[in-house]
């Protein structure tokens, strides 16, 4: 390590060292140093107007590169207000590492402004969360903290740095004279505390790293039994007369663009009929001969060999229970308490779903002639899409969201990079709109968040700067996250937000309504989003009726190719598409 002008620039030299190409954050006098320290150190400080947005931008970067993202916050409430996007990022499993400021370790429980137990807080919702004392801590922490958030299970990680460890040591001196009173203290008791103080500075900025007791471990029983496994799941395919694989959001984890496609390849390879969950959409292309997208229970209630691939058995896969009971299971999952949570499976395996499945392409396979099963589910899957079609409506009042995607879908750039933020409007969406590539879909995972798309959208394009960024947002969800277009416009990323406005927190109200025959706090107004937006400097666009859908998407795809953000505010028809959709 060179020579540092404060524990900030630090901070910075070994973020660039792992690969962090940005830094997101919302400034405060606790953190500058990082600020300073990493753009001296070649990132780009995107600093956004929400604490949970640069978590949230955090934990899109590390899903888009396979490197753990990196925010930065302030002491107090800049790390309370990341505690939704930092457990969603738990729940996705998404390496993260969350460095939040601190007051001075002198004044520490005593008092000082927005001095709390920050640690207490962050312990439940990550894998590790942990205090840096001293300069010669920092490196060895953000190390330890690299390595934590990536093996074993990938999870965000929590690092807090005070505010005496970043700033350089004459600063920090002349704080402590002042703030104790003993710049003015005279006699031998005077210089008997400033000798003492001293004492404790030479501590903090030249006292070498020592061992700190408790790192966390998660090493893997990779090694032999891998091999044997890989074995066995060749054999049960090779047998295999209706298989099915599932590859969920674990498959993706920690993968760079050229080990997504190194996955995609191999699924191919394979050639079982493949489904999609989570990140891993957009892992086959737009179109593949071994990708179905509808009528998954069906298939998985018929199959007689399933490979589920980084996907729980929770409430997606209906605990389950909706697997042929007669079918040879097979879960692969980094988490061993997830391999057999609701169902136990006939091979558990214990190693990250993606590389397996890239090893067990490399196996010779003596495989059935699946043709058959494959026509069964393209019957099934064309019946679908037809119905899907069908229902779109073009004329009539306002605007039919099946209509809307459907005519998205076909104009969306092949570099495009899509991000969902809501409910109703946006699961009609997943069901039309395909993704163009792996580590092009974002959405939060199975925690179900609401607001992560300002801070998604921001993420994506700060990594990805030539795609066109798409972001699909209910207009219950959007208003979490809408000024994140200030952050845009200054940061000069250009991403194209749909704003489907029915007025409604529509998927709660449908079934509430049905159910309770009460609408009560679902209501909302069709508020001009698309002038709430021009007023942080994008471009708003208003869509009121079907004939106005395609003029609207071409200059929204002219404007942000030129660099300006846009906003497409939609007025939806009422649609009874997902009824009885809502999830417990």
């Amino acid at each position: 390590m060179s020579e540092h002008i404060h524990g900030g620039s630090i901070v910075g030299e070994v973020l660039a060292a792992h690969g962090v190409s940005c830094l997101y954050n919302l400034c405060g006098g606790h953190i500058s140093p990082i600020l300073q320290g990493a753009k001296m150190h070649g990132l780009t400080v995107v600093d956004v107007r929400d604490e949970a947005t640069a978590a949230f931008a955090a934990d899109a970067a590390s899903r888009m590169t396979g490197i753990p993202g990196v925010c930065a916050v302030t002491a107090g409430p800049g790390v309370t207000n990341t505690v939704t996007a930092v457990k969603n990022a738990q729940e996705a499993q998404q390496p993260i590492l969350i460095l939040g400021g601190a007051t001075a370790t002198v004044l520490r429980g005593r008092g000082s402004l927005q001095d709390i137990d920050q640690l207490s807080l962050m312990k439940p919702i990550t894998k590790w969360a942990a205090r840096c004392n001293k300069v010669g801590d920092l490196v060895p922490m953000l190390e330890k903290a690299f390595a934590v958030a990536t093996e074993g299970v990938p999870g965000p990680v929590f690092l807090e740095i005070p505010v005496d460890v970043l700033y350089p040591k004459e600063i920090v001196e002349e704080w402590y004279m002042k703030e104790s009173g003993v710049d003015k203290m005279k006699g031998v008791v005077g210089k008997a505390a400033q000798l003492a103080m001293k004492g404790y500075l030479q501590h903090q900025f030249h006292m070498p790293h020592l061992p700190i007791p408790g790192w966390p471990s998660f090493d893997l029983p990779f090694g032999l039994g891998v091999g044997r496994q890989l074995e066995q799941v060749s054999a049960a395919l090779s047998s295999a007369s209706k298989p099915v694989l599932v590859i969920g959001n674990q498959a993706m984890v920690n993968l760079t663009p050229d080990r997504a496609e190194a996955l995609a390849s191999a699924v191919r390879t394979l050639g079982v009929p493949t489904f999609l969950g989570g990140a891993s959409r957009g892992l086959l292309g737009r179109f593949s001969e071994v990708q179905f997208r509808h009528q998954r229970s069906a298939a998985l209630k018929e199959a007689d060999v399933v490979i589920v691939a980084g996907f729980p058995f929770d409430f997606r896969l209906g605990y389950g229970i909706k697997i042929n009971k007669k079918a040879e299971l097979i879960s692969i999952n980094l988490d061993p308490t997830a391999l057999k949570k609701n169902r136990r499976p006939t091979i558990p395996i214990q190693a990250h779903p993606g590389h397996f499945l890239v090893q067990l392409s490399q196996r010779v396979i003596q495989r059935k002639n699946w043709g058959d099963w494959f026509g069964v589910l393209k019957t099934r899957e064309d019946a679908r899409d037809a119905e899907i079609l069908k229902s779109a409506r073009t004329e009539g009042p306002l605007v039919d969201p099946i209509h809307l995607f459907l005519r998205i879908e076909e104009k969306i750039a092949e570099d495009s990079v899509l991000i969902v933020d809501g409910g109703d409007f946006v699961a009609t969406g997943s069901y039309i709109v395909r993704p163009r590539s792996p580590l092009s879909w974002l959405d939060p995972g199975v925690f179900g968040t609401l607001g992560v798309g300002g801070g998604f959208a921001v993420g994506a394009a700060s990594v990805r700067p030539s795609a066109e960024v798409w972001l699909f947002y209910g207009d219950g969800s959007c208003a979490y996250s809408i000024a994140e277009f200030d952050t845009c416009v200054r940061s000069g990323f250009a991403p194209i937000a749909v704003i489907g406005n029915d007025a409604s927190w529509q998927q709660i109200a449908r079934d509430q309504v049905k159910i309770l025959g009460d609408a009560v706090g679902t209501t909302l107004r069709r508020t001009d989003y698309h002038k709430v937006a021009e007023g942080y400097g994008a471009k708003g666009i208003l869509i009121t009726e079907s004939s106005q859908i395609d003029g609207a998407i071409d200059e929204a795809k002219r404007l942000a190719a030129e660099g300006t953000p846009v906003c497409i505010n939609v007025h939806l028809a009422n649609s009874d598409f997902r009824e009885g959709s809502m999830s417990i």
